[in-house]
């Protein structure tokens, strides 16, 4: 009975085998399958043996310091502010370094290229931008990186990145300046005992984009440099420089400068062809120019930095509008003494007797041993105003004033008013050669220190 119960047993737990390897096979078919999927990744990794190395650590940590070689291709420079002082720059970074452990077998020498997903598992540079204010690592459509692994170890790390970093511009000479701007580059954490940072090729390292071109700048030349950084906490460190020279172009500025503030003064001078008594039409001349010249000046500072020192364009544009502001009080100066003049002429007509005292007045002023002249319409003198030929007639009046005895005795008791003519003409007609000339002269010494 007991060898029965005993056979039973054995044939239910073979039956409930069978069944258990049926239902099972599907699930193992699925799993080779999902293991095949997986396979050329895991072959990657098993090749360079990423699980057998510890990559926190740099390569051949404890021994001399690792090299590590940069290039760089600008693509293109972005943009240049005054105002930030800073610039914005994308361009390609490439790192060169050697690492044995991640070195393979290869027949054909044939390197391997991945993305940035192997990236993450292995040692790679931390390189950053010193003095950037803001960067980031292109992502469209996926990350722009790209590691390159040799069969002896030798890796290729190229990232595209764009990058704005400061730049100390100086603008006393502005907009006829020369800036210089640096992008510097440097190890966060390795200093010069553990890793040794280098420009591959020297100068050649630095490659340009030959389509790259500024609105306002001319760029120059690129060169690089390599020095060392000390830092008071942790060391000395190799930092990489890419210096770019630019030049800036002058033409917007004479267009939107230069010229509006030179017509401004020139049309300052028209004031000087006008009547002085034109009180109309010289003020508000006057006043225009003055207005004119305050907007240009407030609109060029505006989209400037609030700099401490003097630029060029302000030495231009200040010196422009003291030559339009000296154009008005030229005529305040020709109305004043024009005014006083007047004021004497008038006071001398008081202390005249009539005319009928004169003897005859026609005569008088028409004889040239008393006034100098020879014929003169006689119409002419019968009007102590102010005549067409003001001068001339101021100088007659006085000369008949001086000539009468009973007139000379009144006058000569104030010295004023023997000299009581003022050639106010004479003011106009010299600054119409001063002020031209005394512009051009600056504008000479002006572009000969600055261009």
């Amino acid at each position: 009975v007991n060898c029965a119960v005993d056979l039973v047993v054995l044939f239910r737990a073979g039956i409930k085998n069978t069944s258990d390897s049926q239902a099972g096979a599907q699930p193992l078919t699925h799993l080779k399958a999902k293991n095949l999927t997986k396979n050329p990744m895991t072959k990657s990794e098993q090749l360079l043996r990423i699980d057998d190395h510890d990559f926190t650590m740099r390569p051949a940590f404890g021994g001399p310091p690792i090299p590590v070689g940069v290039d760089v291709q600008v693509e293109s420079i972005d943009t240049i502010s005054e105002v930030d002082m800073d610039f914005t720059m994308t361009l390609y970074l490439r790192h060169y370094w050697k690492d044995e452990r991640l070195s393979f077998p290869s027949n054909n020498n044939q390197s391997m290229t991945f993305d940035s997903r192997l990236v993450k598992k292995i040692w790679v540079p931390d390189m950053f931008f010193v003095h950037s204010k803001r960067s980031f690592i292109h992502d469209t459509t996926t990350d722009n990186v790209m590691l390159r692994v040799y069969p002896d170890g030798n890796v290729l790390y190229s990232l595209r990145v764009t990058v704005t970093a400061m730049c100390n511009m100086d603008l006393s000479r502005f907009p006829l300046d020369t800036q210089t701007c640096s992008l510097e580059i440097e190890s966060y954490a390795y200093t010069d005992d553990d890793l040794m940072l280098y420009w591959k090729k020297g100068n050649e390292s630095l490659n340009t984009d030959d389509r790259i071109s500024l609105s306002q700048f001319l760029i120059q030349k690129f060169h690089t440099t390599t020095k060392l950084a000390f830092y008071s906490s942790t060391g000395w460190y190799n930092r990489l420089y890419i210096h770019f020279t630019l030049r800036r172009h002058i033409f917007f500025f004479l267009l939107q400068t230069y010229f509006p503030a030179t017509l401004m003064v020139m049309l300052s001078w028209v004031s000087f062809w006008i009547d002085r008594r034109a009180v109309p039409a010289r003020v508000p001349l006057g006043i225009t120019t003055v207005l004119t010249m305050s907007t240009i000046i407030t609109g060029v500072n505006a989209s400037m930095p609030r700099v401490s020192y003097i630029k060029a364009v302000d030495i231009y544009l200040w010196v422009s509008f003291v030559f339009v502001f000296l154009s008005v009080i030229e005529y305040a100066a020709v109305n004043y003494l024009s005014t006083v003049q007047e004021r004497k002429e008038r006071k001398l007509r008081e202390r005249l007797p009539c005319t009928c005292g004169i003897g005859n007045p026609d005569e008088m002023m028409i004889d040239p041993q008393i006034t100098g002249y020879g014929s003169m319409d006689v119409n002419t003198t019968g009007n102590y105003g102010m005549p067409e030929n003001g001068g001339r007639q101021e100088r007659i009046l006085a000369q008949v004033a001086l000539n009468d005895p009973q007139i000379t005795g009144q006058v000569k008791a104030s010295r004023g008013y023997v000299n009581i003519w003022i050639d106010t003409h004479a003011i106009d007609k010299y600054s119409r050669v001063v002020f031209p000339g005394a512009y051009i002269l600056f504008n000479i010494i002006y572009w000969s220190i600055y261009s």
